[in-house]
């Protein structure tokens, strides 16, 4: 178990934690929560080891290993499946032993080097890597890309990969899901329910630390506190407990006011002076129960629409996709995702857009936020439309040497030019004010936005779009680098707000709060979606279970097709020469990756039967050398295949 005993932690001067004592039970899945800057990466330093405590003991068992997502962005060229496969520690360490073992004449360690790499799933390392990736969210064709050829989101998501390939006795996660959509985090939380070790878990969405966790810690006000339940069952005893301290601080406040009535009164008197110092000692005394209220959330709201049309927009006959590339050659065709949409979005709908990563969700609203044109149809505006469009990218569109009030002193000016201002005040101290609503206040309104957080970021995007009055709102993830209050301070805004909504996001809990309908973008096509979210999870995960099976099922014919396989049809006309040639060497891979799979089982039941060292010394040399040649005959097919279907 882990065990905190009055341990201390400092950042500097500030006290994070103040004598907290904590124990964690093996097995125990755990959420820790607190607002920002509470501590909880600090706890996460300790825990891993980065940090030490001040003062205070601390324990963790000397023998568990450790899995977490590294935050560094990955910078290298190697394949998506070997670097999750890296993760594998455990593997690593036995494939070095069998370096160093190979490079002796030690039979008795190559024998136990050999059944330590089978034993640390070296055979079916690669498959065990493919289903974290393709569970995050990739395609089979992007198992053995370069790590560098993904976006930083990806690249992030093969990190996270990474920790959960290598085994474990404590899992530590910091915003695991702040990168994923929503059919990668339902499969995420599938995968964390049958990890059998101990987590510790930072996030910010409530449904998913309500689907993983049974224990919470709350950090507050450097007090570490320990509740038994998920997210939602802490907030109900948190709740209990504000209202009885709260209860408990407004008695005090009256004993206290007494004893300063006393102390005022009777201090000057010398016959008196002996009790009015005793007043005072026990007013120093008294220990001051923090007034929970004064940690209201932050709020906001949208301001009323000037005016609302309907429909708010008509699609007929509308594709949606990407044009080609700038460098792309003459002729070549844009990338159509989503096909022939019919539909109308009407004034105060508000709709939740699903859909499997790769779908077409954020094109979707791209097109509709006329960030990218439409490849046909048409799509008719209702007059007076005023879009409020929140990115996934918005973060990185902000100017990072700018402060807030430049950006809103830029957003009037604009407004100004398109001839958009609907009544909204423009005085630099008005925004100022207005700047303030959003907790930028003070000194904060001339801060370099680069140097923010990624919280204080879309909070500031968040300002930026209901001062434009917008009476259509499109927002794409936008609760990626916000916190719970924050999040609930959204939807209740979102709630109120008395224009239209079409809402991306893997946050289930603004989803649920938020929207009344559900547009499903699926097969290039948009559908109402007419279940709830719970069916849309079962299908995501029905989905997903498909997905794989049909990998495992492609991989399997792959290596074990017959000679006579032709995986090319030529419909019209005698089959050309090159095509000839490729069936020709296909088939002849194909043989030998089924000589090869053969020998490969043969070996495996050898090294089973528990033979002399010299004997699993060589067999396993030679098992390691069929693997090997196994791998590099199926990138040959495919490689072929995909040359013969092009």
């Amino acid at each position: 178990m882990i065990t905190l005993k009055n341990v201390t932690l400092r950042r500097s001067a500030k006290v994070l934690l103040e004598s907290a004592s904590v124990t964690l039970n093996p097995g125990e899945k755990v959420g820790l929560v607190g607002r920002n800057g509470a501590g909880k990466s600090s706890l996460f330093a300790l825990l891993n080891g980065n940090l030490h405590e001040d003062a205070g003991e601390y324990y963790i068992p000397t023998q568990w290993r450790m899995g977490q997502v590294a935050q560094d962005m990955p910078e290298t060229e190697m394949g998506a499946t070997d670097f999750v496969v890296e993760g594998d520690t455990q593997l690593g360490a036995a494939r070095a032993e069998v370096a160093a073992a190979e490079a002796t004449d030690d039979y008795d360690r190559m024998a136990h080097a050999y059944t330590g790499l089978h034993d640390a799933g070296e055979y079916d390392a690669a498959a065990r890597a493919q289903a974290l990736i393709l569970g995050l969210g990739f395609k089979t064709t992007e198992l053995d890309k370069p790590v560098n050829s993904f976006s930083g989101g990806w690249r992030m998501r093969l990190q996270l990969a990474r920790a959960l390939m290598c085994p474990s006795d404590l899992l530590l996660l910091d915003e695991p899901t702040n990168h994923l959509d929503l059919d990668a985090l339902v499969w995420l939380e599938a995968w964390l329910k049958k990890y059998e070790g101990t987590m510790v878990v930072i996030s910010h969405d409530r449904e998913f630390l309500d689907a993983v966790t049974n224990v919470t810690l709350h950090i507050d006000a450097g007090k570490l506190v320990r509740y038994g339940g998920n997210y939602s069952k802490f907030e109900d005893l948190r709740a209990e407990q504000m209202a009885l301290q709260q209860t408990a601080f407004s008695k005090q406040q009256d004993k206290i006011a007494h004893l300063q009535k006393f102390i005022a009164r009777f201090k000057a008197k010398a016959s008196k002076a002996k009790q009015a110092q005793s007043r005072v000692k026990a007013l120093d005394r008294m220990e001051k129960i923090a007034p929970l209220l004064s940690e209201a959330d932050f709020t906001f709201e949208f301001k009323e629409p000037a005016n609302l049309p309907n429909p708010m927009l008509s699609m007929s006959g509308v594709s949606f996709g990407y044009p080609p590339p700038e460098d792309a050659p003459k002729g070549t065709q844009p990338t159509t995702i989503v096909h022939n949409v019919s539909k109308s979005v009407l004034a105060g709908q508000r709709i939740g857009i699903l859909g499997a990563n790769g779908q077409g969700k954020s094109t979707l609203v791209k097109t509709v936020a006329r960030d990218l044109a439409p490849l046909g149809g048409e799509v008719t505006e209702g007059k007076g439309l005023n879009i409020g469009y929140f990115a996934q990218q918005e973060l990185d569109v902000l100017r990072p040497d700018e402060s807030p009030l430049e950006h809103m002193i830029r957003l009037v000016r604009e407004m100004t030019a398109a001839g958009k201002i609907a009544g909204q005040q423009t005085r630099e101290q008005d925004l100022r004010s207005f700047l303030g609503t959003f907790n930028f206040g003070g000194d904060m309104v001339k801060q370099a936005v680069g140097s923010m957080s990624g919280g204080e970021k879309a909070r500031l995007v968040l300002c930026m779009i209901v001062w434009q009055r917008p009476n259509l709102l499109l927002l794409d993830e936008p609760t990626n680098h916000l916190d719970l209050a924050t999040r609930e301070a959204l939807a209740m805004a979102l709630n109120e707000f008395e224009g239209t909504v079409m809402l991306v996001s893997h946050d289930r809990a603004l989803l649920r709060s938020v929207c009344d309908e559900f547009w499903m973008v699926s097969r290039g096509g948009v559908e109402p979606f007419d279940g709830d979210l719970d069916d849309y999870q079962r299908y995501l995960l029905d989905e997903a279970k498909r997905q794989r099976e049909l990998a495992k099922e492609e991989a399997k014919s792959a290596a074990t097709a017959p000679v006579v396989a032709a995986p090319v049809v030529v419909k019209t006309g005698p089959a050309p020469e090159a095509l000839r040639k490729w069936k020709k060497e296909l088939a002849q891979v194909e043989e030998h990756m089924a000589t090869l799979n053969t020998e490969g089982a043969e070996l495996e039941a050898k090294l089973s039967t528990n033979p002399h060292p010299s004997v699993i010394a060589e067999t396993g040399k030679r098992l390691k050398a069929v693997n090997s040649e196994l791998q590099s005959l199926e990138e040959q097919w495919l490689a072929l295949t995909a040359q013969m279907e092009g």
